[in-house]
């Protein structure tokens, strides 16, 4: 363990950053084609890169520590305070190179997120008639255009859990991390 170690887990965050944009991207770009029926397939690949970071951001936090102790820091060092700590050499720039980066990155997912959830919560949903109950002991009839419905009730529910997701996309703790100063 070492900061060639930490650098390593800070690029593999920055990859997963990456590809959550363009996860976000690619969902936003299909609600605006009007690719509605691909919003369950969107939503997942959003949520399995959200578990991916969640990974990347465990395997940073153990060798940030490791740097943090054996450059005689407190393990929970900010990125910003390894930057300001780090000994002489390299190690300085390339982690502060880090930071830029991972700060823009967080700029840029802020903004990917905001705007599909404008762009989701913009969309008309469908609004589905519920089948009447029945009255008075008489048989339950479903509308002869129950499928329909279903679709209806499907494109709402993927819309509600794509929505839910790209609310979730946000890092604080990777914002913590770095020293919680966007800019």
């Amino acid at each position: 363990m070492g900061a060639g170690d930490l650098s390593a887990a800070l690029w593999q965050e920055r990859r997963q950053l990456e590809l959550l944009l363009f996860r976000l991207e690619t969902q936003r770009l299909h609600v605006l084609a009007g690719n509605l029926q691909w919003l369950s397939f969107t939503a997942s690949e959003v949520e399995s890169v959200l578990d991916r970071l969640r990974f990347e951001a465990l395997a940073r936090s153990v060798e940030s520590a490791a740097v943090a102790a054996e450059w005689g820091l407190p393990a929970q060092a900010t990125l910003n305070e390894l930057v300001a700590g780090a000994p002489p050499g390299a190690w300085a720039e390339v982690l502060q190179d880090h930071l830029d980066g991972l700060r823009e990155l967080l700029r840029q997912l802020d903004d990917a997120a905001r705007t599909s959830v404008d762009t989701l919560g913009n969309l008309n949903r469908p609004v589905a008639g519920a089948p009447a109950g029945p009255r008075n002991g008489d048989p339950v009839s479903l509308p002869a255009d129950t499928a329909g419905v279903l679709d209806q009730l499907t494109t709402a529910g993927n819309i509600e859990r794509a929505l839910a997701v790209t609310r979730r996309t946000n890092q604080p703790m990777l914002d913590h991390y770095l020293g919680g100063h966007r800019d």
